[in-house]
């Protein structure tokens, strides 16, 4: 009796591919689309935007063993080193995560200190695959709202001097102000880097020789709050950031103490700053009924 032909063995459509096999259809594959260096830097968290644009023109970025230049783009294909290390950008949209921390006085906001000081870094929870970029900085001296994010593109949108994101303090001095250095201090003075002013200014209280102040600047120059009282010689014995943008500083988060926001206050968050959330946005289960969510503005 004959014997019957062997079926042709097929393989599944869902079988892991061979060597040669993934080479050839990773070749052929359509080339993702190419994004600018720095913004793929920034969405990898190697730092924000502007940092990385400066990185780039000190020449510490090479692509592909040349070095980069602002505007140049990249693609999955690419090869990108930082200061001769290798960086891994990511190219499909990842969820965005925003925390904030109330800063105590103290504290330095750097990732590593010489002098080994308690840093603002030393808090945060850790991360796989990104890390926490801050969101603006605090004297050694302020405390109050830090935020740091994931998104190098959230970080820039909201820190880059040319969106005049506002900042809210409550500060306290050694003295008063009168209505004529307060008008001046709205109509801007003249400060040791150029012109300065407040957005706005009130009195929110004080007894003694100590009173309060809450005010509004729209930049973030070192200690330009402190230098602005300091013009007419007033001695700033306490700064509190209060708000940076939409995020207010909760009430019941006591110093030292960080909260993540949940997706939805995220999305809020991406909104306000111009950004679409990410389609693939994960969900983190139902929040516990007597946590309290950051204020939003």
């Amino acid at each position: 009796m004959a014997s019957r032909p062997l079926s042709p063995i097929r393989r599944s459509p869902t079988a892991p591919l061979g060597r040669a096999a993934s080479r050839l259809q990773q070749a052929t594959a359509p080339e993702a689309a190419s994004e600018r260096l720095q913004k793929a830097l920034a969405s990898a968290g190697v730092g924000s935007r502007r940092e990385m644009e400066e990185w780039i023109a000190e020449g510490r970025v090479q692509v592909n063993g040349e070095t980069a230049t602002i505007g140049s783009k990249v693609g999955p294909r690419d090869v990108v080193k930082v200061s001769g290390r290798r960086v891994y950008l990511r190219f499909e949209d990842k969820r965005t995560r925003i925390l904030i921390y109330h800063k105590s006085d103290g504290e330095i906001v750097t990732r590593d200190d010489p002098k080994g000081r308690a840093t603002v870094f030393d808090a945060l929870p850790k991360l796989r695959g990104a890390k926490w970029i801050a969101i603006g900085r605090l004297d050694y001296n302020t405390d109050g709202l830090m935020i740091f994010t994931t998104s190098g593109e959230l970080a820039n949108n909201l820190m880059h001097p040319r969106f005049e994101v506002e900042r809210e303090y409550a500060v306290r001095v050694l003295g008063e102000l009168s209505e004529d250095m307060m008008a001046q201090l709205l109509a801007g003075v003249e400060l040791d880097d150029g012109p300065a002013q407040l957005q706005s200014c009130f009195v929110a209280g004080g007894e003694g020789v100590n009173r309060w102040y809450r005010v509004i600047i729209k930049e973030g120059r070192k200690r330009e709050v402190r230098r602005l009282f300091e013009h007419f010689g007033l001695t700033v014995s306490r700064l509190t950031r209060v708000r940076f943008g939409p995020i207010a500083l909760p009430p019941q988060l006591r110093r030292g103490q960080k909260v993540e926001l949940e997706d939805d206050l995220v999305a809020r968050v991406l909104e306000w700053a111009g950004m679409a959330p990410s389609p693939r946005r994960q969900m983190r289960g139902v929040p516990d009924k007597h946590t309290r969510k950051p204020r939003m503005r």
